[in-house]
């Protein structure tokens, strides 16, 4: 999953930064509403952070321009505390949630993580598809109630594939969510991840749950029942 963070404070930007990292996320990040309107007109993210008080354009501002041209990606805000307009004016602004600083990071984890699985219409941290079950949480994937050894890469292409269940995925767009911006990305990687995903979650070649569609991408599509 990749995220923007729009927030012009240089330390409590690196704690995000630093903290949606370790939790497997593809983060890239600025510190100007003006940069952040760029980015996120020209990326397809998964969910962004924006600081309200941004210098030059606002946090809101920002969002505004993104809503009115068509950018549906999960928004939450961080305001200042006791800042109550702030809250109601960001989210009839086009905002998803808010978190008033200071804050937790374990309560910023989950609630992104909630908007994540609200995007994708799921209801609960654990997606469930045969008898394969993935904790977006934990980040603990299970195969018969057994768990399985991912890579950080292997786990990203398999979260994003779940949460597109029954969706057709491009490697383009797989590689686009699961690398941050200034990575050097190599498609064909994506082939070898979702390789070694097959051998590890279907070793017996049964379930056969990642489906190749040639010259398009991949399909994740398990039907529970």
């Amino acid at each position: 999953m990749r995220i923007l963070i729009i927030e012009d404070e240089a330390a409590l930007r690196q704690q995000l930064v630093t903290q949606m990292k370790e939790e497997s996320f593809a983060v890239d990040q600025c510190a100007t509403g003006e940069e952040g309107l760029y980015l996120g007109n020209e990326t397809a993210y998964d969910v962004v952070i924006v600081d309200v008080g941004l210098p030059g354009i606002s946090g809101l501002e920002v969002i505004q321009s993104w809503r009115e041209k068509g950018r549906v990606f999960p928004v939450m805000i961080l305001t200042a505390r006791g800042r109550w307009q702030e809250k109601v004016e960001g989210l009839e602004t086009g905002a998803d949630d808010y978190l008033v600083k200071p804050f937790q990071m374990e309560e910023l984890v989950a609630r992104v993580r909630a908007l994540l699985r609200r995007a994708s219409g799921q209801a609960k941290s654990i997606i469930e598809a045969g008898p394969l079950s993935l904790n977006t949480s934990s980040q603990e994937v299970l195969v018969d109630g057994s768990p399985i050894e991912l890579t950080a890469y292997e786990y990203k292409v398999l979260e994003f594939l779940m949460l597109h269940a029954n969706s057709v995925v491009s490697k383009t767009l797989l590689t686009e969510h699961i690398y941050a911006q200034d990575f050097d990305r190599d498609s064909n990687v994506i082939e070898v991840f979702v390789g070694r995903l097959r051998k590890k979650i279907d070793p017996k070649d049964v379930i056969k749950p990642i489906e190749t569609l040639r010259g398009r991408g991949y399909r994740f599509s398990i039907k529970n029942g």
